[in-house]
């Protein structure tokens, strides 16, 4: 916490910020953020507690993390990216598209099998995603989402694959996923944890040794022109007050190595 606290004070030093952080002309400053649509309901409330201790807003888009990366290497004006997984990051950084050293691992996702409150199905395993009456299966895609390609491997681990594979229905990222199912397109959804509250359906969570560990990752952009602002944020992600709230919301630490 004395990082942040020493970026905090070089951050109003430098802007002025008093009791709301300002850009050079007098606006309430605000960065903007790129962040994989599983963070959605934990960052939007970190956001509500950064901005109440700092003055600066969160600006937010949330997507798949293999699009918000096309982004970024096309020139949008993001001031942060956290990624779902560290690949994408990776990419960027060897692109030389991110801040040196602003690199780190901030959670690590659990994958769960999501019903809804009113749906008539009720599993009591992953398995069970061969029964008849499991007719729609939604997961984000593969190739663009981490979770979705975790999915599938672990759909693939267990074997499962070649039997359900007509039934899933793909969307672009994980919030949409959950989506279909709120609406009735689909019967069931992999999803992260942390897009589904206690009282709101059922879950089964996946066993992480059927998939590699969905570690997520951030960086701050190069091109940014707000880099204390972005580096002050990201380093309250990584705070222990910020690592409390993930872990609220299902996420867990990141691991280095190994499933």
């Amino acid at each position: 916490m004395r990082a942040l606290f020493v970026l905090i004070v070089l951050l109003c030093v430098t802007t002025g910020c008093g009791q709301s952080a300002t850009d050079h002309e007098g606006a309430a400053m605000e960065i903007n953020v790129a962040a994989a649509a599983n963070l959605s309901d934990a960052f939007n409330e970190l956001a509500r507690q950064f901005t109440a201790r700092t003055g600066i807003r969160i600006v937010y888009s949330f997507g798949a993390t293999a699009e918000l990366a096309k982004q970024i290497e096309n020139g949008a004006p993001f001031d942060l990216f956290a990624a779902a997984d560290t690949e994408h990051i990776d990419r960027l950084k060897r692109q030389g598209l991110l801040t040196a050293g602003t690199e780190a691992l901030y959670a690590r996702g659990t994958l769960v099998v999501w019903t809804a409150e009113a749906s008539r199905i009720s599993l009591n395993g992953i398995e069970e995603l061969r029964r008849s009456e499991v007719e729609r299966i939604a997961i984000a895609r593969p190739e663009v989402a981490p979770y979705g390609r975790a999915a599938l491997e672990a759909l693939r681990a267990l074997d499962l694959w070649n039997d359900i594979a007509p039934k899933v229905i793909y969307a672009q990222n994980v919030a949409q996923a959950k989506q279909y199912v709120a609406t009735g397109n689909a019967d069931v959804a992999l999803l992260p944890r942390s897009l589904v509250r206690a009282d709101e359906g059922r879950l089964i969570e996946v066993d992480e040794r059927l998939h590699q560990p969905i570690n997520q990752s951030l960086a701050v952009v190069k091109a940014s022109a707000k880099q204390d602002a972005a580096r002050v944020f990201a380093l309250y992600i990584l705070s222990p007050e910020g690592q409390t709230l993930l872990e609220r919301y299902g996420y867990k630490k990141a691991v280095t190595s190994g499933k």
